[in-house]
């Protein structure tokens, strides 16, 4: 007799736990947003600068998500979708604050950990340059930046993520990477 433990079950693609989840399976949900926290979380802080704002519009993100998971007409899409809702989401809350807000290095996201402090602190510094210098794009040239460079994702996916054509995002990308070019120019 073979018993199959959780733990050596195969690992279940987007579309077939998406579809579960439509069909109302909680556990295939949990599954993807254990899959795609990591990542919309990172998206929204990089582009709100703000950790706490970050993990608002995660989770609002994922509720909606979860309420609206019906409307989504192509199960393999799912993370596509949930990209486009964070960046949304996010570009909303950008468009909403009055004064723009100033990065905190303490609250930015550093994936990078050194065991040498001077080699440390010169990432962090570097890092903190960066983060800023994005602050300076335009919201549509940083989503559409973070999403190409940071999340990997083509320029046929950006462009159905944030709603514009491929020529649109491929100028944003080379605008938002000239203007980081200029900006980071010390730290080469």
């Amino acid at each position: 007799m073979t018993s199959t433990s959780p733990a050596t079950e195969p690992e279940l693609d987007d579309a077939t736990l998406a579809g579960r989840a439509r069909d109302g399976d909680v556990r295939a949900y949990e599954q993807l947003v254990l899959r795609y926290q990591g990542p919309m979380f990172r998206l929204a802080a990089r582009m709100l600068a703000d950790r706490a704002e970050a993990e608002d519009v995660t989770q609002e993100v994922f509720l909606k998500a979860w309420r609206t998971i019906a409307r989504l007409h192509d199960d393999a899409a799912f993370a596509g979708w949930l990209y486009r809702m964070t960046t949304n989401r996010c570009l909303n809350v950008l468009r909403a604050r009055r004064p723009a807000t100033e990065v905190d290095p303490e609250t930015t996201v550093s994936t990078h950990l050194d065991t040498r402090p001077d080699h440390a602190t010169e990432v962090s510094t570097q890092m903190a340059a960066l983060s800023d210098a994005l602050q300076t794009l335009t919201p549509e040239q940083r989503a559409c930046w973070l999403l190409r460079e940071v999340h990997g994702r083509s320029y046929d996916e950006i462009a159905e993520i944030v709603g514009a054509n491929r020529t649109a995002v491929r100028g944003r990308i080379a605008r938002a990477r000239a203007q980081l070019a200029e900006v980071m120019k010390p730290w080469r």
